[in-house]
């Protein structure tokens, strides 16, 4: 009985080793193909995750893997050994199946998932304090671009407590969290304290110096816009509706338009009602008058109506 117990345990350890053994030809003759494909097609062989991995998950051989990659495209900073990925790294992005994975997109070696490990050279991360409203919302996230406009008081000693301006401090800035998360693929508005902004050590001064003068406010901009942006102070007279009316007037103004008709649309100016009344008739010229000195025009714009009237002045 002994010796037939004896002889089926020895029957399964030699059944579980030939199983063994058959497995890890079949993968090893798998890879081995894969091999032979990318040389005769000229592809390298580059680690790409093999399942979608989150922001500070790290990196194992459960969720990467080796995968045939053209020669003459392999992205800056890939992988070509799975051993290089799972030393003690974590993803600092989120990845999709099959996505290479690169240098810029995995910490170092000491497995920490950081904000710096992110960031280019020569830019550094700056924190900057922003509530529901100059944090557009809740809907600037980590991801996302926007300038950052600065308002304060008028300079001068005759300027009021209500005497503000402001002015756009920085342009197009990758925003890299949202109070403690710094994840991108978290999307939902989300209201936070704090923005922390990707910048250079210039840029950091000032975004420091002007958080001690004014007020920080973001505004949202698309990430594929690239339009310039003139730079332009805001001040309380420019909130005036008739600025805007003389704006939109000058901008609908004919190009045949004399230049005193156009200069006096873009100063700002509103001189004539709603409903211009008739000009009055000139009185009979006196001697006097007709001593005067020639006569010069006056242009003023009803609307977009330029009308030119002369003016005549004495000696």
């Amino acid at each position: 009985m002994l010796s037939r117990n004896v002889a089926i345990v020895a029957f399964a350890i030699v059944l579980g080793l030939v199983a063994v053994w058959l497995g890890n030809a079949y993968f090893t003759g798998v890879e081995q193909r894969q091999q032979e494909v990318a040389a005769a097609n000229r592809l390298a062989r580059i680690v790409v995750v093999s399942q979608d991995v989150a922001f500070g998950t790290p990196l194992s051989e459960q969720n990467v893997r080796l995968a045939n990659w053209p020669q003459g495209s392999i992205p800056a900073g890939a992988f070509t050994a799975i051993a290089d990925v799972t030393r003690n790294r974590v993803a600092l992005r989120p990845m999709v199946v099959g996505e290479p994975v690169l240098a810029s997109k995995v910490s170092g070696t000491d497995g920490r998932a950081s904000i710096a490990a992110n960031l280019p050279p020569g830019q550094v991360a700056y924190t900057i304090l922003i509530s529901d409203v100059s944090g557009v919302g809740g809907f600037a996230r980590p991801g996302d671009v926007v300038d950052v406009l600065l308002t304060r008081n008028l300079p001068g000693e005759s300027s009021g407590p209500t005497d503000k301006m402001n002015d756009i401090v920085l342009h197009s800035v990758p925003l890299i969290g949202i109070d403690l998360v710094a994840d991108a693929t978290k999307s939902q508005p989300a209201i936070g304290k704090t923005a922390t902004l990707q910048v250079s050590p210039t840029d950091a001064q000032k975004l420091a110096l002007a958080s001690q003068i004014g007020v920080l406010s973001l505004a949202l901009r698309n990430v594929a816009d690239k339009s310039p942006v003139v730079p332009a102070t805001i001040l309380p007279r420019d909130l005036s509706a008739r600025r805007v009316l003389a704006g939109a007037s000058l901008a609908m103004m004919p190009a045949s338009a004399s230049p005193a008709a156009r200069a006096i649309a873009g100063a700002g100016r509103y001189l004539a009602p709603r409903h211009a009344q008739p000009a009055r008739k000139r009185p009979p010229a006196s001697a006097h008058a007709a001593a005067a000195s020639p006569a010069s025009s006056m242009t003023i714009v009803r609307g977009v109506s330029p009308t030119e009237y002369e003016v005549r002045r004495g000696r």
